[in-house]
């Protein structure tokens, strides 16, 4: 732009243009990278970030929906978020991640860098199905042409899913007949090939399970061909994630979850719901909680209790106080045993949709720790976290996106409701085991010191890994006992679920698929305001809304309403 206003003001002053001069498409801008000057590697970099920024961008809404995280922007769905909310992540794949991928293909043909190809049509496939489970119909044939088509159609849910599955199958092809090098930073497999290769065959299984309910017979073919072949995402070595680092500034490459936490932010609130779920939503036969042992790297508490606060810090709404006694009437409806305001032991976070003010409760909320974000393991210290970035892992964590654990509860669910070759039950198993055991490996300096210190600290000891790992084995033996005594597959699909929803604590984008799917877990916390409590499903968010960079600026473009369903969404759950 400096450049054509110094030449505008040279042709006006001295009063004389040439053809030549002025003509400035037959010129090379010196500041911009022409795609075939483009370093592949950078291009690489530039799409893995932009995916895990994608993904991330995902959380606030998808956590949100499905109450692993508090959500509040209003009391109603409509007033939860606004079109603008999703403006960063449209973007983020349409200017961003789209182009980048093409460029780089385009020259990994020229330059025989298939490894290149192939693992960036992989990332390419994920967010084109992602934009569909968010949106529904989204431009994909006609987009990324430029002026050619200012306002790209949306395509059909549907075509755009197949066009991912094909892009799947060629960026498989093309991994599995080269010997070419990968890329210089590969975030995700080191540039293990062979794990790319897996991890895109794993992706075709989430789509068979995510497409089970318009396309059964062909759903069950599909994941039963695939668990047969045995090449998909099995073990947790395999596990399809992007790893941040501890890296502060220039730039700050640390997970957004210790960013939102650990340096001078009050931090997001957590969602009560979702840590009543794993601190007291089981009972043994005595009516004493079994605790979920992930809950300590789960969440940080930074109050050894929520209830001896003062009344100013409290957004109860039904009460000035925490007091269970004043639970509303449609909680009770729901589950009597669900949590209201905050719960016990220090764990502060808020009800499903409660979106009244911010009272000053940042010292005390209860935040992101260890897993996934790189934060804080909870070893009774409440320490307050706004330390500039100086405590836990400082940042060093993974988006999870496609883990082992995943896979073994997509099977089970699979299973349960179209009758695959796989057992449920040991799914079911394994599928807890392998996330207990992923989410127990993070550790930290501070997790390390703990351990050192904690041996012979009464109650302290009970934080240390070799009892923790312990609790897993009474824990699954807990839930197994549940299955086991379950009336039906109803009921034993509902505990799959669950425990599905807590291991995939990072990832919302699968919990939303997924209650959408099943309506599952059932009895989860209702909307704070009674009146935007609908059993029915009629208030309920079964899609984002369109960004309004899409609908303000695409001709072809009409905002859609919260209740409209996604193409592989058959409407049998009615959620709220």
């Amino acid at each position: 732009m400096k450049f054509l206003n110094k030449l505008l003001i040279l042709v006006l002053v001295l009063g004389v243009a040439s053809c030549n001069m002025t003509d400035l498409n037959l010129q090379d801008n010196p500041n911009a990278v022409s795609p075939d000057k483009a370093n592949p590697n950078d291009l690489f970099n530039s799409i893995q970030l932009n995916v895990a920024s994608f993904f991330q961008g995902t959380w606030g809404f998808t956590g949100g929906v499905t109450r692993m995280r508090h959500w509040g922007g209003g009391f109603t769905y409509n007033d939860a978020f606004r079109a603008q909310n999703f403006d960063g992540l449209w973007t983020t794949a349409y200017a961003g991640v789209f182009p980048d991928v093409d460029a780089l293909v385009a020259l990994a043909e020229e330059r025989g860098l298939d490894v290149h190809a192939g693992m960036a049509k992989i990332l390419k496939a994920y967010v084109m199905m992602t934009l569909v489970d968010l949106f529904g119909d989204v431009p994909y044939s006609e987009a990324g042409q430029g002026t050619d088509v200012i306002s790209p159609q949306a395509d059909p849910g549907a075509e755009v899913y197949a066009a991912a599955e094909a892009l799947l199958d060629e960026a498989i092809a093309q991994l599995e007949a080269t010997e070419a090098a990968p890329p210089a930073a590969d975030l995700f497999y080191d540039g293990d090939v062979a794990k790319w290769i897996t991890a895109a065959k794993t992706l075709k299984l989430r789509m068979a399970v995510t497409t089970r309910l318009v396309d059964p017979q062909g759903a069950a073919a599909k994941i039963n061909k695939i668990v047969g072949d045995g090449d998909f995402i099995d073990d947790n070595s395999e596990d399809f994630q992007f790893h941040y680092s501890t890296n502060r500034l220039n730039p700050d490459s640390r997970h957004p979850f210790y960013s939102n936490s650990y340096e001078s932010n009050d931090g997001t609130y957590m969602a009560n719901y979702y840590m009543w779920l794993l601190a007291y939503e089981k009972l043994d036969a005595d009516g004493n909680p079994v605790t979920d042992p992930r809950i300590r790297w789960y969440f940080y508490r930074q109050t050894s209790d929520a209830f001896a606060q003062d009344q100013n810090v409290y957004s109860c709404i039904f009460s000035e106080f925490p007091d269970q006694d004043k639970k509303p009437d449609h909680y009770i409806q729901v589950d009597p045993r669900l949590p209201y305001c905050v719960l016990e032991m220090g764990y502060y976070g808020r009800d499903h949709l409660n979106g009244s003010g911010i009272p000053p409760d940042g010292p005390i909320r209860t935040v992101y720790g260890l897993y996934p974000g790189g934060g804080m393991f909870d070893d009774n210290q409440f320490t307050y976290t706004q330390q500039q970035g100086e405590l836990g892992a400082r940042g060093a964590g993974i988006a999870p996106i496609l883990l082992a654990s995943y896979v073994d509860f997509m099977r089970a669910e699979a299973a349960l409701t179209i009758g695959t070759n796989d057992d449920a039950r040991a799914l079911l198993e394994s599928g807890i085991r392998k996330s207990m055991a992923k989410v127990m490996s993070f550790t930290s300096p501070q997790f390390s010191q703990t351990v050192k210190i904690g041996i012979n600290e009464g109650t302290v000891q009970e934080l240390l890994v070799d009892p923790a790992m312990a609790k897993v084995d009474d824990y699954v033996a807990y839930v197994l006992d549940q299955y086991d005594n379950a009336a039906d597959d109803t009921e034993r699909l509902n505990i799959v679920m669950k425990e599905y929803l807590i291991a995939l604590w990072g990832n919302g984008i699968e919990a939303y698929n997924a209650y959408r799917r099943t309506g599952m877990p059932l009895k989860i916390q209702p909307t704070i305001e009674p009146a935007s409590f609908k059993p029915d499903g009629s208030l309920f968010t079964y899609s984002a809304l369109y960004p309004s960079v899409y609908v303000n600026r695409n001709q072809n473009a009409t905002q859609k309403n919260i209740t409209d369903r996604v193409w592989w969404d058959d409407g049998s759950a009615k959620l709220y």
